[in-house]
């Protein structure tokens, strides 16, 4: 599991990445000097005096407070903290990619003795990224001895948890009219088009009903058209060429891209920086958790509702491109592993794959909502595509497999080795991959970051990213092996 190999040594390069990487306890300098200075301050009024100056710094500075380890470079010490009252009887902290779901108690804020000040610090890597939820408990009465009840409280907890009231960085929380807090640490990738940028063209973005015959009912489908595009002829032209056509992205959950995320916003500002070219983006809406579960996944039904439904009806309206090597299939969790699925079994459909975070553990047969395994051997889709005849999409002798891209966080348990194994059996079926291992969790804030630099990636118009210092930022650092081996620019970037 090597993916940079300069980092070779006694020990597997990507084990040694997802060590470094994993998050440890630590008691931040700002708190420790607190800590003292209450121990050293008989009286309570001073105590007060303390708290409150306390306060007044956090609100200034924001939270979480990170602070640079005299010991450790490559890291911070990130402290998350909550203001108490009377009631407060535990604090919990749920966050991407630190917290285990599976021991809550671990993810308990300290309270500083007499104090109204809540505290839980982490060393984390100074790229990490992530976002998180706190909740109080006010509940009555002492928290539960037995491990497992205590469980079982803060399970109930968690429903009630909401952003962090003094970090002013927010993101729109999934299936909940609330938000998440995020934090970026120094060295955390940038992401320059994030948020809406003034003084550009801006896009046009519809919602249609579609007729979905292959999954028994209506969907809405988010369609995304670009500044000024071009307007659709049925009959083409004597001398018209591919190229009149957009590019075209396939994007599963659109409701939480265009709805809640500002994908449009993003899209916009690529496309002005000269790094995107314009193109159309359709994005079904996932509706909601249980039909989400049902219709996602490496489901026939569902790649046929992209492949044969929504992109011939979105291709009778708008013009867009009938290549498939000019068109991407995308998505997060199970949608991808949904874009997995359609590339490999509609490759005259789509020529190209960003799967951010798969679901790998989907097989056909599990139970809807079921609890995923940690470790599924194999993952389904190496099966799939070392079942298939031959992997790559029919035109003779010369044709190539499909492009593959991953995103994976290093605090995603096992996903790591598994995209791995999957890339390696795609590879010796004639594909291309690339993987993009990043210090996140399974995580919008981080997703949304990586879609823009994989579609520059997949889609681009070939401006070296890193040098376009305009942008306010520059692309996602590679070490020189991954840099060697960036993915073959695509038609619309030649």
């Amino acid at each position: 599991m090597n993916d940079c190999p300069a980092l070779n040594g006694r020990m597997d390069a990507g084990d040694l990445t997802a060590l470094d990487a994993a998050p440890r306890p630590v008691t931040g300098p700002r708190i420790a000097r607190l800590a003292r200075q209450f121990e050293e301050t008989p009286d309570a009024a001073a105590k007060d005096a303390l708290a409150e100056a306390f306060w007044a710094e956090a609100a200034r500075t924001g939270t979480p407070l990170v602070e640079e380890l005299d010991d450790d470079p490559g890291h911070r010490a990130v402290t998350f903290l909550w203001r108490g009252h009377r009631a407060t009887r535990r604090v919990l902290l749920m966050a991407r990619g630190i917290t285990d779901r599976d021991r809550l108690a671990g993810s308990l804020l300290h309270r500083l003795p007499d104090t109204d000040i809540w505290y839980l610090g982490h060393r984390l890597r100074a790229d990490h990224r992530g976002s998180y939820r706190m909740v109080a408990d006010i509940s009555s009465g002492p928290a539960p001895a037995d491990p497992v009840l205590l469980q079982r409280r803060l399970l109930a907890l968690r429903a009630h948890a909401g952003a962090d009231p003094l970090n002013p960085a927010r993101i729109p929380a999934r299936w909940r009219d609330a938000q998440d807090s995020v934090f970026a640490l120094p060295k955390a990738p940038p992401q320059p088009w994030t948020g809406r940028r003034a003084a550009i063209a801006r896009s046009t973005v519809e919602r249609h009903a579609v007729a979905a015959g292959a999954l028994g009912a209506e969907r809405d489908v988010w369609v995304y058209l670009p500044p000024d595009a071009v307007p659709y002829r049925p009959a083409r032209e004597p001398g018209e060429r591919d190229g009149r056509r957009l590019p075209l992205l396939v994007l599963c959950d659109g409701d939480m891209w265009f709805d809640r995320l500002g994908l449009k916003d993003t899209l916009d500002a690529l496309i002005a920086d000269g790094v995107l070219p314009p193109l159309a983006v359709l994005a079904p809406d996932a509706v909601g958790t249980a039909t989400r579960r049902l219709e996602l996944g490496g489901r026939e039904s569902y790649v046929s509702f992209l492949a044969d439904e929504v992109v011939p009806w979105a291709s009778a309206r708008w013009p867009l491109t009938a290549r498939a090597d000019r068109t991407v299939v995308a998505g997060q969790g199970l949608g991808g592993m949904t874009a997995l699925y359609a590339v490999l079994t509609r490759p005259e459909r789509f020529g190209a794959v960003l799967a951010q975070s798969p679901s790998l553990w989907w097989r056909p047969g599990l139970v809807p909502g079921a609890a995923a395994p940690d470790a599924v051997g194999t993952p389904w889709p190496a099966t799939l595509a070392a079942g298939l005849r031959d992997g790559l999409p029919a035109g003779g002798t010369g044709a190539r497999g499909a492009v593959v891209h991953f995103d994976v966080g290093l605090h995603e348990g096992v996903l790591a080795e598994h995209t791995e194994a999957l890339g390696a059996v795609l590879r010796a079926r004639g594909h291309r991959v690339t993987r993009n291992l990043h210090n996140g969790g399974h995580d919008h804030a981080c997703w949304r970051g990586f879609l823009a630099d994989a579609l520059v990636e997949l889609m681009g118009t070939g401006l070296d990213v890193d040098a376009a210092d305009f942008q306010g930022g520059t692309g996602p650092a590679r070490c020189p092996a991954e840099r060697s081996a960036a993915l073959p620019k695509s038609p619309a970037r030649r």
